[in-house]
């Protein structure tokens, strides 16, 4: 059934008790109804921030005119794409009345299922309007997570047949991915960060805990003043980004990382 905009407002009402959803996870017993409901077959990967990326291959790193960048990945199933919507709000950023990132930067739909959108969300888009939307995005200093989502399938009313990929334009603040930390780990999982990304900090950090404060999976904390990366880290190198040392250094060592990405993007969605 099409979504409408009074089930938004209500989904908007709800988001506050997210948390509370995402802790029941971890109950045997409501976990597999909850992953059912709203994780089965979601598979999502995080982008890394480009202006931040070192490619180092083989010892050495490559010169920026040559780098690859994860933003190739949105570009390459853009192009794809025989549909493509731009949604004119985010619900995340509306529900928290966000004043960090512009409310009307929402996710970015490809697929066939694009047809089954209500209109009034936004609006079908050519290949250039979508190409240049994610640019503005991520000029904003959002992070994309690509691939397929299962919540985003059932609040549209689209199907469940795989044929959604969103792109999601996400800020620290509000975004619903924020939950991983209290999901249960065999969902949380399902939101991957790029192959071969590594984040790590170097002697330069002084513990000051401002990476801590903006790390949306909370994957970092201070031991004897100095920053910690977790294995739950996504990747997406905010931590980098606000950190005032320079400390945090984001580095891709794998040269199929594109290539990787993609296909474990093609591998649960269809966008033609």
């Amino acid at each position: 059934m099409i979504s409408t905009r009074k089930f938004v407002l209500f989904l908007e009402k709800m988001y506050p008790y997210r948390i509370l959803v995402a802790k029941m996870s971890r109950v045997p017993l409501m976990r597999e109804i909850i992953n059912k409901m709203l994780f089965d077959k979601t598979n999502l990967t995080v982008l890394p921030k480009e202006s931040l990326i070192e490619i180092k291959l083989e010892k050495s790193i490559k010169p920026p005119e040559n780098i690859v960048l994860p933003s190739q990945v949105v570009e390459y199933f853009i192009r794809k794409s025989n549909h493509r919507f731009i949604m004119k709000f985010c619900l995340c950023r509306e529900a928290m009345q966000c004043k960090n990132h512009p409310i009307e930067f929402g996710c970015l739909f490809l697929g066939d299922a694009v047809r089954n959108i209500n209109p009034e969300f936004g609006r079908e888009a050519t290949i250039d309007e979508a190409l240049a939307y994610v640019q503005q995005c991520r000029a904003d200093g959002l992070i994309h997570l690509i691939g397929r989502d299962k919540i985003d399938e059932t609040w549209l009313g689209v199907g469940s047949d795989g044929k959604l990929l969103t792109i999601c334009n996400c800020c620290s603040c509000c975004c619903l991915w924020k939950i991983l930390s209290d999901l249960d780990p065999k969902i949380s999982s399902k939101v991957k960060r790029m192959p071969g990304v590594e984040v790590k900090v170097t002697e330069k950090c002084t513990g000051c805990g401002i990476c801590t404060e903006h790390c949306f999976v909370q994957a970092i904390h201070i031991q004897n003043q100095h920053a910690i990366i977790g294995d739950d880290c996504k990747g997406c190198g905010r931590c980098a980004d606000l950190c005032p040392q320079h400390a945090i250094h984001v580095t891709i060592t794998d040269e199929l990382f594109i290539q990787k990405t993609i296909e474990r993007i093609e591998k649960s969605v269809d966008v033609v």
